[in-house]
């Protein structure tokens, strides 16, 4: 056993040895290579084909005339263990290249890897899913819902979303699901306790929260409310609101949220509307659509919760078109004011989304 120990940190070592002597953007490739071979040789007993989905992008951004480009790479995979058990989980590969000195100078890339979370769901009844291992911490909607690159209208996310998530992650166990329903009403439910751990690849907080929600399917409308509490260091506090919602007859999508933290706090308003009336969603005018988002921080007192440090507006207009084969392109301009200087933000994001099964099985 010591010897295996040994040998596994050595090859560990090699590893990142030869990584670091690889060439901007070829280390990409070749953690996604190492991934697929894992998955392809790996067999499971369980009785359903486990799924591989998520993403490859290329990203590019110019912000206050610094230009930066980043491939990436975010797979998920959801391996089925019988009738009621779930593992998840998803990796961010990503080569940020960008000019050596800030705004000068040659480009050089830094390589990221990270697993955004890994859980193991028990579905217990219909009503309840016991969730245990780095899950992602159920505050407000972007985190959970909207943080996936293939996902998002715009590469950025809302100012506000550091607020109630900690590191993004909890460590520890989560308790949801659909507490009650019928074909008027129904009603989510999350809490969670996250415990401290300063694992590179597992950091989290101790805190504690959870949501709920309350959805209306003949409107469709959904409203929601976050509470989430740090139980180390500095104790605080930090609620939010969220509402989401999609009228029947329009192709409009209008989604918002209000955090308030132990520093600051903000809201944002986003509403995309898909041109899919005009000539039909596959028609070259059906797959465009335009996107808008307002925003605002306000800075109650000094903190680093990774928020502007002085009130902030920022608005985000936004062209997405939707190619075919789960190919989609976004771009977007902000303008962003604040009293520490006013910046403009060009983005362009490509992505194509994939869905497959790890191998050939009987799926149910």
């Amino acid at each position: 056993m010591m010897n295996y120990s040994i040998t596994a940190r050595c090859s560990v070592s090699r590893l990142r040895h030869l990584l670091r002597r690889l060439s901007a953007g070829s280390r990409l490739w070749v953690f996604a290579a190492l991934l697929f071979f894992f998955l392809f040789s790996v067999r499971s007993n369980a009785q359903n084909t486990p799924l591989i989905s998520g993403a490859v992008g290329f990203l590019t951004a110019t912000n206050g005339g610094v230009t930066s480009v980043s491939p990436v790479l975010a797979p998920v995979a959801a391996v089925p263990l019988g009738e009621h058990l779930l593992v998840e989980s998803r990796a961010y590969l990503q080569e940020f290249i960008a000019p050596k000195n800030g705004n000068s100078g040659p480009y050089e890339g830094e390589f990221f890897a990270n697993l955004q979370y890994l859980q193991l769901d028990y579905i217990a009844t219909p009503h309840v899913t016991v969730t245990v291992g780095d899950f992602l911490t159920p505050f407000g909607t972007y985190n959970e819902r909207l943080s996936p690159i293939w996902i998002s209208n715009f590469q950025d996310a809302p100012l506000i979303a550091p607020i109630g998530i900690g590191d993004g992650s909890g460590l520890g166990g989560m308790l949801r699901g659909d507490a009650y329903s019928n074909s008027h009403l129904r009603l989510n439910y999350a809490a969670y306790f996250s415990a401290s751990s300063a694992a590179s690849q597992f950091p989290a907080e101790r805190a504690a929260g959870g949501q709920v929600s309350i959805y209306l399917p003949e409107k469709r409308l959904e409203i929601g409310a976050s509470y989430s509490r740090l139980l180390q260091g500095q104790q605080s506090n930090s609620t939010g609101v969220d509402l989401w919602w999609q009228p029947y007859r329009v192709p409009l999508a209008i989604r918002s949220e209000y955090a308030h933290g132990p520093d600051s706090q903000g809201y944002w308003v986003e509403a995309a509307y898909r041109l899919s009336q005009w000539s039909g969603p596959d028609s070259w005018l059906g797959r465009l659509e335009p996107v808008f988002r307002m925003q605002q921080t306000f800075r109650d007192n000094p903190g680093s919760d990774h928020l502007p440090p002085a009130n902030t507006q920022r608005a985000d207009f936004g062209l997405d078109y939707h190619l075919p084969h789960e190919v989609r392109i976004n771009t977007s301009y902000a303008r962003q004011f604040s009293s520490t200087g006013n910046e403009n933000i060009w983005e362009t994001t490509l992505t194509y989304r994939f869905l497959f099964p790890a191998w050939k099985g009987g799926s149910k």
